[in-house]
């Protein structure tokens, strides 16, 4: 009988048609009028996605994108009835620290790639050995090369269970965890539930804002310019985090039926990401490691897989726990907690934010760049961030 914790390797080789079809639906595609604005504020703008399109079926190489992927190490293993893809890179440094780190939304381990070599190797990018990471990148239950789950209840809490199970059935004894957007989330939750192991975790971004609103020091200009910020990310930039939150089934449909309709999706996340990736495409201008060719690579990654709808469903799942959360104190973190501050983030949540959060907070910094995205857009920034909030767990 087949093991059912086995670990099978795993390479990406998408079919040639899916491709195909793919160029037939964005050359059929209907376009809107242009928006009557010029900013962002209606959606995403026409010519930055009628460029992303022209690019899309005329320059991007999906089989360079294939070989890139491939060569990392990859593996596939059941757990709790969903298949989990995932990236395990082992570093070549002796005691390296093992490190499983959480993608989010519209993202995917495309974001992550970039971090592999600082934090895998650190001696190659001007670090040292002893900062160095066994890196393990899963990909979230229904989203891209993960299995789609069947039944309800893969919100934070559950997920946190089967990473703390997969660093187990990878041999990890000691490790520590990181996340941002939805992996925010999932981290957040491990930190909470202490699975045996673990030694620490670090965010950056503070999910749990959103349900603590009121609770959130407003004294200072900093807090209360946080404050400004996510006051405008819910009345101006939710729409889909409300979408999906609500009816992710609904959107899933356009979603997984046209291409265009996904990409548009995927970029109207949050204004400073939105403008660095519209710049890549129309100014031919990219931000670190949001290039042209790497948001189409994530883009088609959700497309070829067809898990728009599915990705879209754990906001659904969130938005139950929230509701069921409301009105009770979460438990305590059981870990030390680090916490990174980029200045693009939808809201920059000062130290005072994620004190309230994380009481004992053990490492805090305010980057000098990066946004939502950090480790995609800026990886040895934000790999220096990862080093530093773990460096006192590093070593037995």
């Amino acid at each position: 009988m087949p093991d059912e914790n086995a670990i099978r390797p795993f390479r990406l080789a998408m079919p040639q048609e899916a491709i195909t079809d793919l160029h037939d639906r964005i050359a059929a595609t209907r376009w809107p009028s242009r928006e009557l604005v010029t900013d962002r504020s209606q959606g995403v703008q026409l010519a930055t996605v009628q460029e992303l399109a022209r690019y899309w079926t005329t320059d991007h190489d999906w089989r360079a994108f294939e070989a890139r992927l491939n060569a990392v190490p990859q593996y596939t293993t059941d757990v709790d009835g969903v298949e989990i893809h995932f990236v395990h890179v082992r570093s070549p440094h002796e005691n390296a620290l093992p490190l499983i780190m959480t993608h989010g939304w519209p993202g995917s381990v495309v974001e992550l790639l970039g971090v592999i070599g600082p934090l895998t190797d650190p001696t190659a990018y001007g670090g040292r050995a002893e900062d160095a990471f066994h890196l393990v990148l899963p990909s979230l239950p229904g989203y891209g090369l993960s299995g789609e789950p069947a039944e309800l209840g893969w919100e934070n809490g559950r997920i946190a269970h089967a990473w703390a199970e997969l660093m187990k059935r990878l041999g990890y004894t000691r490790y520590v965890a990181q996340g941002g957007d939805v992996g925010a989330a999932v981290t957040d939750a491990m930190g909470r539930m202490g699975p045996e192991g673990l030694l620490g975790i670090h965010v950056n971004l503070l999910a749990t804002a959103l349900g603590i609103v009121d609770q959130l020091p407003a004294e200072t200009e900093q807090e209360r310019a946080a404050h400004a910020a996510l006051a405008t990310f819910t009345a101006t930039g939710f729409g889909y985090f409300l979408e999906q939150s609500t009816r992710p089934q609904t959107i899933g449909y356009s979603l997984l039926d046209s291409p265009i309709g996904l990409a548009a999706w995927m970029l109207d996340h949050d204004t400073d990401s939105y403008y660095k990736m519209s710049q890549a495409f129309i100014d031919k201008q990219p931000t670190g490691g949001l290039t042209r060719d790497t948001i189409v690579d994530n883009i088609m990654l959700y497309w070829l897989t067809g898990t728009g709808a599915s990705a879209a469903r754990w906001y659904w799942e969130f938005g139950q726990f929230l509701a069921a959360a409301a009105g009770h104190t979460p438990p305590p973190v059981q870990v030390p907690v680090g916490f990174t501050t980029f200045p693009g983030e939808i809201w920059a949540a000062p130290r005072s934010w994620a004190e309230t959060v994380y009481p004992g907070l053990e490492y805090f910094n305010e980057a000098g760049s990066g946004g939502h995205f950090a480790a995609w857009e800026e990886p040895e920034l934000f790999a220096t961030e990862v080093r530093a909030a773990f460096r006192p767990m590093q070593q037995p």
